[in-house]
C-alpha cells in the first residue's frame, strides 16, 4: 500500500520561509520520481517541482529560485524549501508519486502566505 504523508505547512507573512516534507511509505523515493504539485484558491492544480528516481529535480519557473527540492533516501523523504514566499504562493501542497499505473496522492499540506 502506498501512501504519502505531507507536513510543514503554515502561515506565513510575504518573505517568508517554510519546508514542507512528503514522507512515503510503499514505495522508495530513491527509485520513484516524487513530485509537489499545488491548488490555490479558485485555481487547478499545478505542477511546482519533480525529483527524479536518479537524483535530477526540477522545479516550474513560476517558482524557479525560491523553491528547492530534495530527498532524504534514508528517511524515505522528500522535501519542499520554500522561501520567499509570496502571496501567490498560498495554496494546497500535494506529494505525488507514479507508480505503477497509478497516481498517488497525499492528503495535502495548506500554505498560506499573507500579511
Amino acid at each position: 500500500q502506498v501512501q504519502l504523508v505531507e507536513s510543514g505547512g503554515g502561515s506565513v507573512q510575504p518573505g517568508g520561509s517554510l519546508r514542507l516534507s512528503c514522507i512515503a511509505s510503499g514505495i522508495s523515493v530513491s527509485t520513484n520520481t516524487i513530485a509537489w504539485y499545488r491548488r490555490g484558491p479558485g485555481l487547478d492544480r499545478e505542477l511546482v517541482a519533480t525529483i527524479a528516481n536518479d537524483g535530477r529535480s526540477s522545479v516550474e519557473d513560476s517558482v524557479k529560485g525560491r523553491f528547492t527540492i530534495s530527498r532524504n533516501n534514508a528517511r524515505n523523504t522528500v522535501y519542499l524549501e520554500m522561501n520567499n514566499l509570496k502571496p501567490e504562493d498560498t495554496a494546497v501542497y500535494y506529494c505525488n508519486a507514479p507508480f505503477w499505473d497509478k497516481q498517488y496522492w497525499g492528503q495535502g499540506t495548506q500554505v498560506t502566505v499573507s500579511s
